[in-house]
């Protein structure tokens, strides 16, 4: 079925592309099996299920993947080299990381799970850099620096690629972020990140802080990359990491679900399916769906039916008008029209579908579509029938309460 253009269908206020894939790569950065495990409503998967988790992530395309903090105990120890050595072992396409506190017996474990396993583990090595952080641990900036050094010039000695973590960035003031990244440069950091680690940013003050590391490590002359790691606190993670990219960041972090610490990290899945429809990347989603599935049943996350895209509640209407337009699309039997008459987000985009309920809001076209869909012959008498009681109920009928409704009437026919 031919339709017309789709700038003819759609006018679009989002403004015309802001980054063009052809000149920038836009890579992303999972934190579900570490950031997101830090959550105090989560339960930590066993390590099976984590490498359940890490296939899932390839699947869906993310560029690169925290793993763990291996000097926390034992078993993450155990996990981490586990993780990566199914990396290694499956060539799996994710470059992965661990995460340490910016000190050298932080560093000391992911050494040797480097040595190990054979592949060279990022460092993802934080320290807090906001100055009600140092008031609150009585930290001096000097001593910051001095730490930094330290531990980022060990991993680079030892040949581990170091991403300089500043936690509460968002908060933190110039000139004590120009001294640490700076230092974190010259001991060999070759990636930094700027971390929104309570959700303070809005949109207009992560392009800020974002545009001035950019302009800070592009001083250096070092070829230095920029991520964005960002909290939902207030809100606005999504928002936040898109406006981070425009301003200059490489790399997105985030989390399936956005489960994290606190209420949470930016969603991982909402942000590919947003840098999908902005025309920024290029990703197959189809499994975007199991990822969320398997991740909320791994960590006993709640997965709410009206979460965006992934909700049970996504892609299902039973109001009439809404309804009506979908099934006047699919009449015309153009399934891309239907997909996004009453859909920002196509289903398809994310291998599900448009569906059609019957509740107290629909409309007869609702039946009739329900009953052909479901191979009932929708006449008028059975038609009435359906949509009077759907009319009494306070809810929308659920495939068992329609099927009864339908079998009742027939029989009594």
């Amino acid at each position: 079925m031919s339709h017309p253009d789709e700038a003819d269908l759609v006018y679009d206020w989002n403004g015309s592309r802001q980054v063009d894939p052809r000149e920038r790569k836009i890579e992303l950065d999972d934190e579900t099996l570490r950031d997101g495990l830090q959550s105090p409503s989560v339960r930590t998967p066993e390590v099976e299920k984590k490498l359940e988790i890490l296939h899932l992530m390839a699947e869906i395309g993310v560029d690169g993947a925290d793993i763990g903090l291996p000097a926390a105990n034992r078993q993450t120890f155990d996990d981490v080299l586990r993780l990566t050595r199914e990396i290694v072992d499956q060539k799996l396409p994710i470059v992965p990381n661990a995460a340490a506190r910016t000190v050298i017996s932080d560093c000391e474990p992911i050494v040797e799970i480097s040595q190990r396993a054979g592949i060279a583990l990022e460092v993802a090595a934080f320290i807090g850099s906001s100055p009600i952080r140092q008031y609150a641990e009585a930290w001096d900036i000097d001593r910051l620096v001095q730490l930094t050094d330290e531990a980022v010039s060990f991993c680079t000695a030892n040949g581990l690629p170091v991403m300089y973590v500043t936690e509460d960035t968002t908060r933190a003031k110039p000139d004590d972020l120009k001294r640490l990244y700076l230092t974190a440069v010259e001991a060999g950091a070759r990636r930094v990140c700027v971390a929104d680690t309570v959700g303070h940013a809005t949109p207009q003050g992560a392009a800020s802080v974002i545009r001035f590391v950019r302009a800070l490590v592009d001083s250096t002359g070092e070829d230095v990359l920029v991520d964005w790691h960002g909290h939902r606190d207030r809100g606005l993670a999504i928002a936040n990491a898109l406006t981070a990219v425009i301003a200059g960041a490489d790399r997105l972090h985030g989390t399936a679900l956005g489960v994290g610490e606190r209420v949470g990290n930016t969603q991982m899945d909402l942000l590919l399916v947003n840098l999908q429809l902005l025309g920024w990347i290029d990703r197959d989603l189809t499994k975007l769906s199991e990822y969320c599935r398997v991740v909320a049943d791994a960590t006993g996350v709640p997965f709410p039916d009206n979460y965006p895209v992934f909700g049970s509640d996504a892609f299902r209407t039973g109001t009439g008008v809404h309804a009506a337009a979908i099934i006047k699309a699919h009449e015309k039997g153009d399934d891309w029209l239907a997909d996004r008459v009453y859909s920002s987000v196509p289903a398809a985009l994310v291998g599900c579908r448009q569906r059609i309920d019957v509740g107290p809001m629909s409309g007869i076209s609702n039946v009739v579509h329900w009953l052909k869909a479901n191979g009932y012959t929708p006449d008028p008498e059975l038609v009435q029938t359906v949509f009077e009681r759907a009319k009494r109920s306070a809810s929308v009928l659920s495939e068992e309460e329609l099927h009864e409704i339908c079998q009742g009437a027939i029989s009594a026919a």
